[in-house]
């Protein structure tokens, strides 16, 4: 059975030849392998980091994984030729790091973000950052350097090309957002002190989404990625309950008409979100169910309660067990997630969300060996 074949039956809640292995390493480890600056793919796009997901899976032999190719609808390019068009910009730089602002001009002056970006040699970019934290002038700057990345992939150029890459070795899916409070502090703040501007925000918000799920089900796609990194920090179940669910209602049940698996992903606490999705919406799978303290999910317990109504992914620990753990910790590990979760289908082995940079190549083989043997049905 083919890699893809064996994903796509597991997210829909089937039983494949063996449980899938897909250790979430779509982010540090596909940099590392590359041997090149960090800043070289998350800025130069050079190579996208897809592409160096693509061969990272290959690399190790896993079952393919790519949650987020870049997709642009025609409608979503005109919309963006037809607003102010940023440039990024290198206004900053030593041995170790780039940082960069974006300008654009706006009635016929240029305008510069308030912040900053910071790529690094070796770790993942901090965006966001303000410039007087980080020694830079918080005014515009007097010098700068436009960044020109070494590829572009306009359209669905980067989907059709991903899937080339892809073949039947993994799956390939797009995002469709949620609308959701944002993990900072202001977003609670605005919450609280303006709670109706959230909420029609967050409307206007859910109608884009839904409008782009029903385009991209239409596109030679895998599946459909939806949810948001700590989605339920920020959103406990009565402010998602307003919110979030009904975006994902909606997109969910677009995908079930169109025969097209759905997806969530969000990491930190997620039980209570298994159970909404599981009991109220059309959702194939969920991912990346980590374990206390990050998360606080079971999955034996999410297994025994709504396996029967939506598919699991996870959910290894990535610090105590993939990053620090022994290969024998990891297989142990393992294990006792098939134990838990793998009986009658419906389950695809994973990590608790992002392996870290320097995650031994040897736990990740660990995990691989151990769906192919022991994973066995």
């Amino acid at each position: 059975m083919t890699s893809r074949k064996r994903m796509l039956i597991a997210m829909t809640n089937g039983q494949p030849d063996r449980v899938p292995v897909a250790p979430d390493t779509s982010n540090m480890i596909p940099c590392r392998l590359t041997g090149r600056p960090f800043w070289d793919i998350y800025l130069y796009q050079d190579p996208p980091l897809w592409e160096a997901y693509a061969h990272t899976f290959r690399h190790f032999g896993f079952d393919g994984w790519q949650p987020a190719v870049p997709v642009e609808l025609d409608y979503e390019m005109e919309e963006a030729a037809n607003g102010p068009q940023w440039t990024e910009a290198i206004v900053h730089r030593t041995d170790e790091r780039l940082y960069t602002r974006r300008w654009a001009l706006i009635d016929g002056q240029r305008r510069w973000t308030e912040h900053c970006t910071v790529y690094y040699i070796a770790d993942p970019p901090t965006w966001g950052v303000p410039p007087g934290k980080v020694g830079l002038p918080e005014g515009d700057p007097d010098t700068w350097e436009d960044v020109v990345p070494r590829t572009n992939y306009r359209g669905l150029e980067a989907l059709k090309r991903c899937k080339e890459l892809t073949g039947e070795d993994g799956v390939v899916g797009a995002v469709v957002g949620t609308p959701a409070l944002g993990l900072g502090a202001e977003a609670a703040y605005e919450w609280a002190d303006n709670r109706d501007a959230v909420i029609q925000r967050c409307e206007q918000w859910g109608e884009a989404c839904i409008r782009r799920a029903r385009e991209i089900v239409k596109l030679d796609i895998d599946f459909v990625l939806t949810g948001g990194s700590g989605m339920m920090i920020n959103n406990p179940e009565p402010i998602f309950r307003i919110l979030c669910l009904p975006t994902i209602q909606e997109v969910t049940r677009i995908c079930k008409e169109a025969g097209v698996p759905s997806q969530i992903h969000c990491c930190g606490p997620e039980a209570d979100l298994v159970r909404i999705c599981a009991e109220e919406t059309d959702l194939s799978n969920i991912n990346p169910l980590e374990i206390p303290p990050m998360g606080d999910c079971d999955l034996a317990r999410l297994k025994r309660e709504y396996g029967g109504k939506i598919s699991l992914m996870g959910n290894l620990h990535t610090t105590e067990v993939m990053l620090r753990g022994t290969p024998q910790t990891v297989a142990d590990a393992a294990k006792k997630a098939i134990d838990d979760a793998a009986e009658g289908g419906g389950f695809i082995l994973s990590t608790g969300d992002q392996c870290g940079r320097d995650t031994p190549d040897e736990n990740i083989m660990a995990l691989i060996e151990v769906a192919q043997t022991y994973g066995k049905y």
